[in-house]
């Protein structure tokens, strides 16, 4: 392994390239990317070095959103298979009927959708600035919130305005369930639960805080408790024993782990670098109709 993170640095030099991995990536990964965190503050982030080259470790729709941002710039997708479980291929055309179904409607799209989906939406919103977003649309117009529920329902409850839903969502986090944490909380009783917005209504419930990955991180490096349990993918626990030495993390669930995220290896970083391959390229027409649902959403303080 040794030999291929040396040969990894150094196509990376020579292709002057930038490493993005996001905190649900496997700890190897995550050690030797430039950068790590969510999905849309990573592409942000490539957006602003002078890179030539975009290394996404990650699934497919975080890769589109780089070329999205960065369409100057050579986006690689090492794990050339990793797909969401979030949504199917029939998101984009089950997107096009409702818009035909709701001419009307305003369609907020979480960031964790294809690039087409995207550009069919009127603003893009992430995990941590959805109820911002919803927040900030007329209140005489319906609104489409795609494609998990779970999280549109969070926004829903923020803003106390009821959106109509996709039935969709992550299945990674609709695992987890109420007897989860109430074991959890029985085996670490002084842990604080920190619960990211895509798990379901009845166990959010039960969390202390709710946010982001970014946001989870955060705030337990700024709590002053030293022990809380993650009900997030477990990858993100690299980043949270990185950031808080001497607290202590305990994940809510064993089942918290997801397939695509872990499809990335370093062997396949290598070759993608090596290669030059597999690069995503999002269509100048999507990308523009995509860029200017995401600019909108950053426009939106959340």
């Amino acid at each position: 392994m040794e030999d291929i993170v040396e040969e990894i640095l150094r196509l990376k030099r020579e292709r002057n390239a930038v490493i993005l991995a996001h905190v649900y990536q496997p700890e190897e990964i995550q050690e030797i990317a430039d950068f790590t965190g969510d999905s849309f503050a990573l592409s942000r982030q490539a957006a602003a070095t002078d890179a030539d080259t975009i290394v996404f470790c990650g699934v497919r729709f975080m890769a589109e959103t780089a070329n999205i941002l960065s369409p100057d710039k050579v986006t690689l997708l090492p794990a050339a298979d990793a797909g969401c479980q979030m949504f199917t291929d029939a998101l984009e055309g089950q997107v096009r009927q409702a818009r035909a179904d709701h001419p009307d409607a305003l369609i907020v799209s979480y960031v964790n959708t294809p690039a087409s989906v995207k550009a069919m939406s009127d603003i893009c919103c992430t995990s941590s600035n959805a109820a911002a977003v919803v927040g900030s649309l007329p209140e005489d117009k319906d609104v489409i919130f795609i494609p998990d529920q779970n999280l549109g329902g969070w926004a829903e409850e923020q803003c106390e305005r009821p959106l109509l839903k996709w039935r969709g969502g992550c299945p990674i986090h609709a695992s987890l369930t109420v007897n989860d944490i109430r074991l959890a909380r029985i085996k670490y009783p002084q842990a604080l639960v920190l619960m990211h917005p895509e798990c379901r209504p009845e166990v959010r419930e039960l969390a202390d805080y709710i946010g982001s990955t970014s946001g989870i991180i955060n705030y337990a490096a700024k709590s002053e408790a030293t022990e809380f349990i993650i009900a997030t993918e477990e990858g993100v626990l690299y980043e949270l024993t990185e950031r808080c030495p001497g607290k202590e993390f305990h994940l809510a669930s064993r089942h918290l782990l997801c397939p695509n995220m872990k499809k990335t290896t370093l062997v396949k970083v290598r070759d993608a670098l090596a290669t030059m391959e597999p690069r995503v390229v999002v269509p100048p027409e999507i990308r523009e109709r995509s860029a200017a649902a995401l600019t909108k959403m950053l426009s939106i303080k959340g």
